[in-house]
C-alpha cells in the first residue's frame, strides 16, 4: 500500500514522502527553489556553482569524506541545477536512511572555504567552455535568451566565464543565506520509508535551520516573432531551434500539452519523425514541452545537412500549421497516451522517479498525485483537448534560432 505523509518541523521545514511497504529502497532529498530565474545579473551562475561548492565540503566533513561516507552506503547520489530548481539526493537501502539523511543535511550548509571557491571556479570556466563547443547547448542558450529577452527565465543556467570570474565567495554566501533554509526547500522522500522516523531524524539534523524569506518574481514575459541566424564557420551540421509559449506548471492544460509534445516529436513514430527522420532529410527532430513556473513553451528542433536547412525547417513549420489546420487522429493521440502512461509507470516503479515527482509537484504547486491519479488523467485526455492547446496557444509567436555553417539553405 502506498500512502502519502506530511510534517513540517518547528523552524518551517516541509517534510513530504510517498511510502510505500513493498519497496526495497529509500529515496530523498532536498529541493530548494531556486535556479537562474532567481539570479541577478552580478550572481549569473551562482546556483550552478553553489552546486558544485555543496560536495566541497562542510565544517565536520571533508570532500573526501563526504565521498567516502556515499560511497560506505552503497547509495546512488548526485545533484542538479536548472533554471527553477536546484536538488540534492540519494538512494539507499532503507536500514542506510538515517545516514544517507545526515549526510545531505551536512551537505546543506557548505563551508564555502576560500580556497576550494577559487579552485571550483577554474572547473566552472571549463565546464562552461566544453557547452560552448556543444551546438546543441549553444542553440538552446540562444533561443531562451532572446525569446524570453527581458524576463527571469532568459538567464542562462551556467552563466558566463565573465559572471563566474567576477563572483566572489561574499556573493555566493549571501546568495545562499537568502534561499538555502525552510521557507524555500523540501525535503522529499519515497520508498520504504519510516516516516515518523524520518521526521524525528530530520528535525536533529535540520531543525536549526534559520527560516528564509525569499521571493520568485513572476513578471508576464513579452513575446514577439522573432528570428536571429548564427555562424560557425567550423560546424558540419544546421541546427534550427523554434520556442513559443505554452502551458505552465500550475495549468491543467499541462497534460495535454505533454501529449500533444509526443504526438508531434517523440523519438519514434512521431509526425517529425515521419516526415524529417524516416525520411533521411534530418539527424534529428523532435518537439518537447516545457511546463516552468508560471510560465510554459514549446520547442521544435532539428539537425541536418546545411544544404538541406530551408527544407527541413519548411518541413518543421508545416507540421505545426497542418496540427492546428487539419487537427489529430484519435489513433495517434491514444498511441502517444500509451507511450507516457507506460513511461510514466517505469519511473513510478523506481522510489527515486517517485522522490523526484514528489519533490518538484510540492515545490510548483504544494499538492500530491499518487501515480494512480496521474495515470488516470493522462487517460482522461482527449483528442479535443489536444487540439484546445494547439489552437489556443498556435505555435505562435515563435522565436526560431539557427545555427549553422553559412552558404547552405538548400534543398
Amino acid at each position: 500500500m502506498v500512502t502519502f505523509k506530511r510534517a513540517e518541523l518547528a523552524n518551517g521545514l516541509e517534510i513530504v514522502a510517498e511510502v510505500n511497504e513493498s519497496a526495497e529502497s529509500t529515496a530523498l532529498g532536498f529541493m530548494v527553489k531556486t535556479g537562474a530565474r532567481d539570479e541577478g545579473a552580478e550572481v549569473a551562475g551562482v546556483s550552478h556553482f553553489l552546486e558544485h561548492m555543496m560536495f566541497k565540503g562542510t565544517a565536520r566533513r571533508s570532500s573526501q569524506q563526504v565521498n567516502e561516507e556515499f560511497d560506505a552506503m552503497g547509495a546512488k547520489n548526485n545533484a542538479f541545477t536548472s533554471n527553477e530548481v536546484t536538488c540534492y539526493w540519494a538512494q539507499v537501502l532503507p536500514e542506510f536512511t538515517g545516514r544517507a539523511l545526515d549526510l545531505l543535511a551536512d551537505l546543506m550548509r557548505p563551508a564555502l572555504r576560500g580556497e576550494d571557491f577559487e579552485v571550483e571556479k577554474k572547473v566552472i570556466v571549463e565546464e562552461i567552455a566544453l557547452y560552448l563547443d556543444r551546438p546543441g547547448h549553444v542553440l538552446f542558450e540562444a533561443v531562451m535568451a532572446d525569446h524570453f529577452a527581458g524576463h527571469p527565465m532568459a538567464n542562462s543556467v551556467l552563466g558566463t566565464k565573465e559572471s563566474i570570474l567576477r563572483l566572489g565567495r561574499e556573493q555566493m554566501r549571501g546568495y545562499f543565506e537568502k534561499r538555502y533554509g525552510p521557507g524555500n526547500v523540501v525535503l522529499a522522500a519515497a520508498g520504504k520509508v519510516d516516516f515518523e522516523g524520518l521526521v524525528e531524524q530530520a528535525g536533529r539534523f535540520c531543525g536549526h535551520w534559520p527560516r528564509v524569506e525569499a521571493k520568485r518574481v513572476y513578471p508576464a514575459p513579452v513575446l514577439c516573432a522573432k528570428r536571429h541566424d548564427l555562424v560557425d564557420a567550423k560546424l558540419k551540421r544546421h541546427y534550427i531551434a523554434g520556442l513559443c509559449p505554452g502551458p505552465s506548471a500550475q495549468d491543467e492544460a499541462r497534460y495535454a500539452a505533454m501529449v500533444l509534445s509526443d504526438v508531434l516529436g517523440d523519438q519514434e513514430g512521431s509526425r517529425l519523425f515521419w516526415a524529417l527522420i524516416e525520411t533521411g532529410l534530418a539527424d534529428e527532430a523532435d518537439f518537447s514541452f516545457y511546463p516552468h513556473d508560471h510560465v510554459g513553451s514549446f520547442m521544435v528542433y532539428a539537425s541536418c545537412d546545411p544544404e538541406r536547412s530551408r527544407q527541413v525547417e519548411g518541413i518543421l513549420m508545416e507540421e505545426l500549421r497542418r496540427v492546428v489546420k487539419e487537427g489529430l487522429s484519435d489513433e495517434e493521440v491514444q498511441r502517444s497516451k500509451n507511450k507516457i502512461e507506460s513511461a510514466t509507470v517505469l519511473q513510478g516503479e523506481s522510489p527515486l522517479g517517485r522522490m523526484r515527482n514528489l519533490a518538484g509537484r510540492w515545490i510548483y504547486n504544494h499538492e500530491y498525485r499518487s501515480l494512480e491519479e496521474d495515470l488516470a488523467k493522462l487517460e482522461s485526455i482527449t483528442k479535443k483537448d489536444l487540439m484546445d492547446v494547439a489552437r489556443g496557444y498556435g505555435f505562435s509567436p515563435m522565436t526560431i534560432e539557427t545555427l549553422g555553417p553559412g552558404g547552405g539553405g538548400g534543398g
